[in-house]
């Protein structure tokens, strides 16, 4: 058993590894097969009723879990197999890599005062409407998005990983996965993808405020003060309609000494997100030294999974 306890551990630490130095595979990547899946049997199940959204979500990711769960007990006794299978489930729910470089390139944009661009650019961090955004607001969106997915696609992935192994790396990212496709508030999906987003805020409820604390602790990389970032996140971390995403982006105003939060607008739908912090406006510098803090924040998540 230590040696399997092991093995997973630095399973976690080489995917962490390839996921820093490769990114996402270019094609075939098995969260994009696994969302062309469940988007076929949304298409077959679909009501809109809470009930039939709740089996669609358990069906999901008990598949992922599922197989999660039979390849951690194939490799029980096999330590070799469980590092590469833990390392390759690592690297297949992270999404660091690909968060620096969309933030990099969104900065880059913006210093070049390439605004159409940028405003294109901005579908590959969040799903806001950018058709009338100026350079701030696109700074400011790009910044909550690096923040909010600093915790959904590293702190999460490897705390459940580190709490439950390979059902729990796949599991999770299931879950993510089904609150971006189907837990979102529209006409389609506001009962039936009801049970999606409630379960991926309670898979991130304690994520999110690790990845918080451990913004606040990586301030000082990033340029910030921890002091500071903690009384910001103490004072408007439930400003935030959502129960998570407020805590790291608050963590992440404060720690970059920048205001977040505002009015924003999905699909013609606005929703006021609170204001985050006390600094100015983020420009394309705070933008790049919020990547510089994801990274940092990424790091202390693997130690402390790995730690444990």
């Amino acid at each position: 058993m230590v040696c399997a306890r092991s093995s997973t551990r630095l399973g976690m630490v080489a995917g962490y590894a390839l996921d820093r130095a490769l990114g996402d595979p270019r094609r075939g990547h098995p969260v994009a097969l696994f969302g062309r899946a469940a988007g076929a049997l949304e298409r077959r199940v679909w009501a809109d009723s809470r009930p039939r959204g709740a089996a669609y979500t358990a069906a999901c990711a008990g598949v992922a879990a599922g197989l999660g769960a039979v390849a951690q007990v194939a490799t029980r006794r096999r330590p070799p197999a469980r590092f590469a299978v833990t390392a390759l489930a690592t690297w297949t729910v992270l999404g660091g890599r690909g968060l620096a470089r969309e933030g990099t390139a969104m900065a880059e944009l913006l210093d070049a005062d390439d605004v159409p661009a940028a405003r294109r650019r901005l579908s590959h961090l969040c799903g806001r409407d950018a058709t009338n955004l100026d350079s701030k607001e696109l700074a400011r969106a790009a910044t909550e998005s690096i923040a909010e997915n600093t915790s959904d696609a590293v702190v999460a992935p490897l705390f459940w990983g580190a709490v439950a192994g390979l059902p729990g790396l796949l599991g999770y990212r299931a879950l993510n996965t089904l609150d971006a496709m189907v837990g979102h508030h529209s006409p389609r999906y506001e009962r039936f993808g009801w049970a999606s987003a409630r379960a991926d805020d309670l898979a991130n409820l304690l994520p999110a405020r690790l990845g918080a604390l451990a913004a606040i602790c990586c301030a000082p990389l990033a340029g910030g003060r921890p002091g500071r970032a903690w009384r910001v996140w103490r004072r408007d971390g439930s400003r935030h309609p959502s129960p998570n995403a407020g805590q790291v982006e608050s963590a992440f105003a404060g720690a970059l000494d920048v205001r977040l939060g505002g009015v924003n607008s999905y699909g013609g739908r606005a929703e006021d997100r609170g204001t985050l912090g006390d600094g100015p406006a983020p420009g394309a510098g705070d933008l790049r030294r919020s990547v510089r803090l994801s990274q940092a924040v990424g790091l202390a998540a693997l130690a402390a999974a790995v730690a444990r």
